[in-house]
């Protein structure tokens, strides 16, 4: 991961899938920015440009070359935090 890059977590306060993956964030210690795409219209438009689609949760995962990973679905999000912490 590029030095400086969080890993961002897209979603919104009342969407349940939502809020597992920040409870298993946070159970996990893994830091996360949050992005409501209800609450900001630049958040909602990056995740409709990455995604073609405004489902959420979706995790943006910074590469270390500069690129960059979109991970939707949350038992696939709760996977990779928990391989992150092993």
């Amino acid at each position: 991961m590029a030095e400086g890059e969080a890993l961002v977590l897209y979603h919104f306060e009342a969407c349940s899938f939502c809020n597992v993956v920040r409870s298993a964030a946070e159970s996990l210690g893994v830091e996360l920015e949050l992005r409501d795409i209800r609450q900001n219209q630049d958040y909602a438009r990056e995740l409709a440009e990455a995604m073609g689609r405004m489902t959420v949760p979706v995790l943006r995962i910074p590469g270390s070359e500069g690129d960059v990973e979109w991970l939707p679905e949350s038992a696939d999000i709760i996977e990779y935090l928990k391989q992150r912490v092993r």
